[in-house]
């Protein structure tokens, strides 16, 4: 009976120690330690820090290991653990870290989770997940608008390729060219040389680029920009009706814990009446 008590107690325990900002904010100093490791591995460095580095990377494997099995330990429904996201991407990186990179066949793996390593900092905090999360979701939204934007790409690019090809070949001299070149004036990598060029032979050439920055980078980019904002506020939303449901539950629960402990309460004071009652008469 006391263990079948003390066992949820304990857990319980464990659980807040997990949850705890104590907790969160050691793991997310081990991941920057991490990065560090990570990024003093690519300098030439003399064999006693180059030994001292391998060493912490080794102790942060370790220290990650052991967190992501205390994690699994304190998981409400341990089967439902890797179903998360999060978690099995956590898992993944951890397990992977484990490849020795002495293993020349594994050792770009080895390396490459090892660097993965740092992108665990998103799985820990939560306003970066939150951020990652609403991204995920308003994929399929911006992916229509990506597809237009390559509509609108292809369109001018073709058109670039018929006009300007004679003026440049290396520009616009077939619509996969023409396309990169578009891809260098959205993002105005030089782009007033592309258009002074092809200006000094069709002098209305002007419009041709200033139509097409004003639909790639003003109003594809600010329905990119609204989709995001659209899908975050939904989300914020979503979990603070979440937080607040939450909320509701662990009132009414402890409500019914105050009503239980209040009903014990007066069905013992009913039985301790009548016995007083008893006695007083005797």
């Amino acid at each position: 009976m006391s263990y079948s008590a003390g066992a949820p107690s304990v857990l319980g325990s464990l659980r807040r120690i997990e949850s705890s900002r104590l907790f969160q904010t050691a793991v997310i100093s081990i991941i920057i330690l991490s990065a560090l490791a990570i990024g003093a591995k690519t300098y030439d460095l003399p064999d006693v820090v180059e030994q001292a580095v391998l060493f912490l990377d080794g102790a942060i494997t370790v220290f990650f290991l052991l967190e992501i099995i205390f994690r699994f330990a304190v998981y409400p429904d341990k089967k439902r653990f890797l179903l998360d996201g999060w978690n099995l991407f956590d898992t993944i990186v951890v397990v992977g870290s484990l490849i020795p990179l002495d293993n020349s066949e594994a050792v770009l793996l080895g390396r490459l989770l090892r660097v993965f390593r740092v992108l665990r900092l998103v799985s820990v905090v939560p306003e970066l997940r939150f951020l990652i999360n609403s991204l995920l979701k308003a994929i399929p939204c911006m992916g229509y608008i990506a597809l237009l934007m390559f509509i609108i790409f292809y369109i001018y690019a073709a058109m670039g390729s018929l006009f300007f090809a004679p003026i440049n070949e290396d520009l616009w001299g077939d619509v996969a060219v023409s396309l990169l070149t578009l891809f260098r004036v959205a993002t105005f990598e030089d782009w007033t040389d592309v258009m002074y060029e092809t200006m000094s032979v069709y002098p209305l050439s002007w419009l041709f680029y200033i139509t097409f920055i004003f639909l790639t980078a003003f109003v594809f980019l600010n329905m990119m920009i609204g989709v995001i904002l659209e899908v975050m506020s939904a989300e914020q939303n979503s979990r603070e009706a979440e937080q607040a449901h939450r909320e509701r539950d662990d009132m009414a629960r402890k409500l019914d814990e105050v009503q239980q402990q209040l009903s014990s309460l007066t069905d013992m004071m009913n039985r301790r009446l009548p016995a007083a009652d008893s006695e007083n008469r005797r």
